[in-house]
C-alpha cells in the first residue's frame, strides 16, 4: 500500500508538470534550450561552435551545424577511449549500441547520467502515468513489470566504460526500487545469446504476477508464444490474468495488432505506444486507443525538425516547434543533455496536432522507396498491409520491400517479400488488395500506377515461416531493438535476402 500511495503522489505532480509544457511548449523548449547551451559552453565541441556567444536560436541555428552520426564520431571515439569534455561537461561512460537496421555499421551513441535519469527513466515513469491518468482503476503497480530487454557488453576501449542496447543500459542502473518490481532477474535479462535467452526469460516469468509488458512487438511475441507453450495455456489471459498493458515501441505496431489480440484475449487490455530510441525518449501515447503521441518537452531535449522535401538540398528548411505544420512530414533533428548537438535522428515524423503537440512516426529518412517518384513511406506500407490482411483474414510476421528497375521497355515495380502466419489462399487477389490500398493512401504511387505506365501491380512473395528469424541470426542480430527494414530504395538488403534464402533451408 506505502508504494500505491508514494506512486499516485508522484502521479499527480508530474501530471500537473505535464500539463505546463502541454499549456506553455514554446517557453519550455526555450528553458530547455539554454540550459543545453549553458552545460555546453565549456566543452570541447561547445568552444569550438561559439557556445559562449550563443544568445539564441537564431544565433544557434548559424554557429552549429546540422550534425550526422559522421560528423560526432569522432569525438565518440574519443569519449570510448576514456577523454571526457567532449561533447558533455559531465561523466560519459555508458554508449548505446544503435541497431536501427541489419547493416554491420553499429552506431555508439553517448548516455550520460542526465540523459538517463531526466529522460529514459523519465519516459518510463510517464508513461505509466499517463496510462493510469487514463484509466484511474487500474493497479497495474500491485504486480511485476516484465521488460523484455537486450544484452550488455563490455566496451573493450577502456575499463571504465560500457556499451550495449539501449534497453540494457537502463536496466544495469535501474535504481532498487523499479528492480525489485522488474522480472526476470538481471542475470536473464543481460544474456547475449538470444536463442538461450527467450527460453530462459519465458521460464523465470510465466508464473509470476505480470500486470505490464515493455517490449518490441515482434520479440516480444516470439517470448509470450513460448510461454504459452511452456504453460500449456491456449492464452495469455491464462498465464497473467492480471496484465494490463502492453507498452510498445521501435517498429509500427499495426501489423501484430490482430496476433497479439489472439493471442492475449484479454478484452481490457490497453496498449500504449512510446517513441523512445537509443539518442532519447521522444513522445508517449497519452489517451486509450489513439495512434497520436505527445512530445515529450522537457526531458532535456531541443527540438529541430527539416521539412522532408527540403533534406539534404541546397534549399533545406529547419524550424522549430514554433512553425511546424500539421500533415507535413519532418525529420527530426535533437539536441540533448548527453552532448549530441543538432543530431539527425533518421526518422521523419509527421504531427497530427499542435498546442498540445503531437505527432505520429512516419519511417526513416532511409526507409522508403523513390525511385519513379511514388514517394513510398514505411506510415503508407504499414498502413496498407493491415487493411489488405483483415480484408483476406491473414496475419504477417514480417516483411521487407524494395524496387523493381524497369528494363528495355518494361515498367517497374514494387517487389515485397512477405512471411505470412498462413499464406492468402489466393495470392493474386491479396496482391491486388494490398496495391489498391497503397494507392487509397499514397496519390504520388496511385499516379504511378496509372495505366502501368511507369508502375505494375507490386509483386509478393511469401517467404517460408522462420525466415527472417534465419537471416537475422545468421547476421548476429537476434533479439533487442533489432529489426527487419521495411523499405529500401535499392535492391541490396533484398537481393541479400534471396541470396540467404537460397543458400539455406530454414527450419519452420
Amino acid at each position: 500500500m506505502a508504494l500505491n500511495t508514494v506512486f499516485s503522489w508522484f502521479i499527480k505532480k508530474r501530471l500537473h508538470q505535464i500539463d505546463l509544457f502541454r499549456k506553455y511548449p514554446l517557453e519550455v523548449q526555450h528553458e530547455v534550450f539554454v540550459k543545453l547551451i549553458e552545460n555546453g559552453e565549456d566543452t570541447i565541441f561547445g568552444k569550438h561552435h561559439g557556445f559562449d556567444s550563443i544568445k539564441n536560436y537564431e544565433q544557434f541555428n548559424q554557429q552549429v551545424p546540422i550534425q550526422e552520426y559522421d560528423d560526432l564520431k569522432p569525438y565518440v571515439d574519443r569519449l570510448m577511449s576514456g577523454e571526457q569534455n567532449l561533447l558533455w561537461p559531465n561523466e560519459i561512460k555508458w554508449f548505446a549500441k544503435s541497431s536501427g537496421t541489419t547493416a554491420a555499421k553499429s552506431k555508439y551513441i553517448p548516455v550520460s547520467k542526465e540523459a538517463l535519469e531526466d529522460c529514459h527513466y523519465k519516459g518510463g515513469k510517464d508513461l505509466l502515468s499517463l496510462f493510469i491518468n487514463a484509466n484511474p482503476e487500474s493497479d497495474v503497480y500491485n504486480g511485476k513489470s516484465f521488460v523484455v530487454g537486450g544484452s550488455s557488453t563490455i566496451n573493450p576501449l577502456q575499463k571504465d566504460s560500457y556499451s550495449g542496447d539501449l534497453s540494457a543500459i537502463i536496466i544495469n542502473n535501474l535504481p532498487f526500487w523499479v528492480e525489485w518490481r522488474r522480472v526476470p532477474d538481471k542475470s536473464v535479462a543481460l544474456m547475449s545469446d538470444w536463442e538461450d535467452k527467450i527460453e530462459k526469460m519465458a521460464q523465470a516469468t510465466a508464473y509470476e504476477d505480470v500486470t505490464n509488458i515493455v517490449g518490441v512487438p515482434s520479440w516480444t511475441l516470439v517470448l509470450l508464444r513460448r510461454i504459452l507453450e511452456i504453460t500449456g495455456k491456449d492464452s495469455i489471459s491464462e498465464v497473467w490474468p492480471n496484465l494490463q498493458l502492453y507498452m510498445h515501441g521501435g517498429v509500427s505496431f499495426k501489423p501484430y495488432r490482430a496476433q497479439f489480440d489472439e493471442i492475449m484475449q484479454l478484452p481490457k487490455l490497453k496498449y500504449f505506444e512510446s517513441y523512445n530510441a537509443s539518442e532519447g525518449f521522444f513522445a508517449i501515447q497519452d489517451e486509450n486507443d489513439s495512434e497520436d503521441l505527445l512530445l515529450m518537452l522537457d526531458y532535456g531535449i531541443f527540438f529541430e525538425f527539416i521539412e522532408s522535401s527540403t533534406y539534404k538540398t541546397p534549399n533545406q528548411k529547419v524550424c522549430t516547434l514554433a512553425d511546424v505544420e500539421i500533415g507535413k512530414q519532418y525529420v527530426l533533428v535533437i539536441s540533448t543533455n548527453a552532448g549530441l548537438w543538432r543530431y539527425v535522428t533518421g526518422d521523419t515524423i509527421t504531427f497530427t496536432q499542435t498546442y498540445p503537440f503531437k505527432i505520429k512516426v512516419s519511417g526513416r529518412t532511409k526507409s522508403f522507396i523513390n525511385v519513379f517518384g511514388e514517394e513510398l513511406i514505411v506510415e503508407n506500407a504499414d498502413a496498407a498491409l493491415s487493411a489488405a490482411c483483415e480484408k483476406h483474414h491473414i496475419r504477417v510476421i514480417d516483411y521487407t520491400a524494395a524496387p523493381v528497375y524497369m528494363q528495355n521497355k518494361e515498367s517497374g515495380a514494387h517487389q515485397w517479400l512477405i512471411e505470412f502466419e498462413e499464406a492468402p489462399k489466393d495470392m493474386a487477389a491479396f496482391t491486388s488488395t494490398l496495391d489498391l490500398e497503397i494507392c487509397k493512401l499514397n496519390s504520388d504511387y496511385e499516379a504511378k500506377r496509372t495505366a502501368n505506365l511507369t508502375l505494375q501491380e507490386l509483386k509478393v512473395e511469401a517467404v517460408p515461416r522462420g525466415s527472417f528469424y534465419a537471416w537475422l541470426k545468421s547476421k548476429g542480430k537476434l533479439g533487442g531493438q533489432n529489426k527487419v527494414p521495411r523499405l529500401c530504395n535499392d535492391r541490396v538488403i533484398v537481393d541479400e535476402f534471396i541470396g540467404f534464402l537460397k543458400s539455406v533451408k530454414v527450419n519452420t
